[in-house]
């Protein structure tokens, strides 16, 4: 795929992430009710006659750009924009932007209406994804593919919707094939979520391959 069309990819889902959100937020009438679902509809039938997206083949092409190296340490490279949770082309991805900081790294995110648990609060299972994804971001560092093994997250305090929210992630330590790496969650610079993961590193030929079904 070519670099603009990725750039229109994301802004497309860009805008349906705002349509999302904004579904959520609005106490829409019945009458606006009925158009925004005749419209999606008929944007499913647009999308539905569009070649199917694979993004295996997507990370396969990255892995021979790349001259062998399948696992991608850019985010965005081979298809990762598609992943869910922070994908930049995916319309159901938080908002979150991610920056090096020495050993750490540094999530700003922004959980909009639509993750919204009990009333004010992101919902805990969607705090866990986000510390999953940006857990992740330090194999992306380090250059080694690897799947979440275990995932344990406490929370501290409400995690609030529609407030800046500050994750840092660092590695901790290996052991063999178990990547350890923790993480914390603020808000208003008030620690509300901790986390700590548990990572199995992989070969790289086996992480851009699809799972065995049986």
């Amino acid at each position: 795929m070519s670099g603009n069309s990725e750039e229109k990819r994301i802004e497309a889902a860009d805008a349906l992430r705002r349509l999302l959100h904004g579904f959520v937020r609005a106490d829409a009438s019945p009458e606006v009710l009925d158009d925004v679902r005749s419209r999606a509809l008929a944007l499913v039938e647009v999308l539905d006659a569009q070649p199917r997206r694979d993004r295996m083949a997507l990370m396969q092409a990255e892995r021979e750009r790349s001259g062998g190296r399948s696992f991608p340490v850019g985010v965005s490279a081979g298809g990762f924009n598609d992943r869910a949770v922070a994908g930049r082309a995916n319309p159901g991805a938080v908002d979150v932007e991610v920056v090096p900081d020495g050993d750490e790294v540094v999530a700003q995110l922004f959980f909009q209406r639509g993750f919204e648990g009990p009333p004010g609060r992101t919902h805990g299972g969607i705090v866990a994804a986000a510390f999953d994804d940006v857990t992740g971001f330090i194999i992306g560092r380090i250059g080694q593919p690897a799947f979440t093994g275990e995932l344990t997250v406490r929370f501290v305090a409400p995690v609030p919707i529609e407030t800046p929210i500050v994750m840092r992630a660092r590695l901790d330590g290996q052991e063999r094939r178990k990547l350890f790496i923790s993480a914390e969650a603020t808000a208003n610079d008030k620690v509300v979520a901790t986390c700590k993961a548990i990572y199995i590193t992989v070969d790289p030929s086996i992480f851009a391959t699809s799972p065995d079904p049986r």
